[in-house]
């Protein structure tokens, strides 16, 4: 497992899609040429023309945002693109920036099965690595970590996660990913049964990988979750809460530094946390 931030001589350089959204902004507030990290394309379908410095009214990186990310990426030739954009467009970015020797980095949730499937094929083809991550804070990973963890001794889980309301997609890629990990580390079936009489459609949520989730989208929440455990006689609740954007940065900083060195296209931030 890194201890952190392996940090060399090399300065990385970046491309930034997504560049002019809140979490686009934060990255590249976050990404400094002092520490290795050098923004060297910013792109979006709005603010084309604006520069950085000018959105985060500070004195870099100095980039003018662009809309062409195909000519943008031939013209700078980065190391690593980072997306935050949207579910819909975030694959095709990734497979502009692996067929040109980029590995992406994807924070953008929402991504189908399909669509990972497809980028780890390309992934594949192209020799080139890459990351999706529907979640860069430290300790949201390790709540995943720690949630497989417990599912080995206590079976029946079921997880509330809770997110801004201009959040589009639900479930989260977090509780998608953490269903995924529950599932991975039982070695028994749940015994959670549904209530036979529902007052209320939808009231117990909706289930993946037989793990009930309930979404919650709210003014005033950032990203939050519970992971609840049940057994008999006792309860096990797991919880993350991020109070602010600048919680993503460390593992994204991490995910950037590392992800060339992976064995083809990884999903979650864990492959590189718990990497041996």
């Amino acid at each position: 497992m890194p201890s952190g931030e392996q940090q060399t001589d090399a300065t990385i350089r970046i491309a930034v899609v997504g560049a002019a959204g809140r979490m686009g902004r934060e990255v590249l507030r976050s990404l400094s040429p002092h520490e290795g990290y050098e923004p060297v394309v910013a792109v979006d379908r709005i603010c084309v023309g604006d520069n950085v410095r000018d959105l985060l009214e500070a004195k870099e990186p100095d980039l003018v945002i662009e809309d062409r990310l195909a000519a943008a990426l031939d013209r700078a030739r980065p190391d690593v693109m980072v997306d935050f954009t949207h579910h819909s467009a975030a694959a095709q970015h990734a497979q502009i920036a692996l067929k040109r020797g980029i590995s992406p980095v994807i924070g953008t949730t929402g991504m189908t099965v399909a669509d990972l499937r497809e980028l780890q094929a390309e992934s594949r083809d192209t020799g080139v690595p890459g990351l999706y991550a529907p979640n860069f804070a430290i300790g949201g990973v390790l709540m995943m970590h720690f949630a497989e963890m417990a599912a080995r001794w206590m079976p029946d889980a079921e997880i509330i996660e809770m997110h801004h309301d201009r959040k589009e997609d639900a479930p989260s890629g977090t509780a998608m990913l953490t269903a995924e990990r529950i599932a991975a580390g039982r070695v028994a079936k749940p015994a959670t049964k549904p209530a036979p009489h529902f007052k209320v459609e939808g009231v117990r949520g909706g289930t993946f990988q037989e793990v009930g989730i309930h979404s919650v989208r709210l003014p005033g929440l950032l990203a939050h979750q519970m992971v609840l455990f049940g057994s008999e006689g006792e309860t096990l609740t797991i919880r993350h809460d991020s109070m602010d954007r600048s919680s993503f940065m460390r593992g994204l900083k991490l995910a950037v530094r590392e992800v060339r060195g992976l064995d083809g296209f990884a999903i979650g931030l864990g492959s590189i946390l718990f990497r041996e």
